[in-house]
């Protein structure tokens, strides 16, 4: 399945972050072809790809195809290879109940705020 992404907000993006086509392409992990052929919009990215630029350029989808307003972020992804301590977390809490999780944040916030 393709999606369709709104070129102009996707050069805005890419733009706003200071990069170039060949290091958004890397961020993403496609070839620059592919990328500017995105940025083009002669070329429609799968759901997989599209998501991996949605997060690369640290927006939403729903952003990126025109969908919504909001820029913020509606995913993250974790990459096991580039951040394997937080991908083991994650994995771990995927079981957890919303009280788990509620404990768990109120623990990471006090963490924060102590400076630990």
């Amino acid at each position: 399945m393709q999606i369709e992404i709104d070129t102009k907000r996707l050069i805005a993006c890419r733009k706003k972050l200071g990069l170039t086509q060949a290091e958004a392409a890397e961020l993403v992990g496609v070839s620059q072809p592919a990328y500017q052929r995105y940025e083009a919009g002669t070329r429609s990215p799968s759901v997989q790809v599209a998501m991996m630029i949605a997060n690369a350029m640290q927006t939403s989808l729903d952003y990126l195809t025109g969908s919504s307003k909001t820029k913020q972020p509606d995913f993250i992804l974790v990459n096991k290879k580039e951040d394997p301590t937080l991908f083991t977390i994650v994995e771990q809490c995927k079981g957890f109940d919303d009280e788990q999780l509620k404990r768990l944040l109120v623990y990471f916030k006090h963490m924060k705020e102590s400076g630990n």
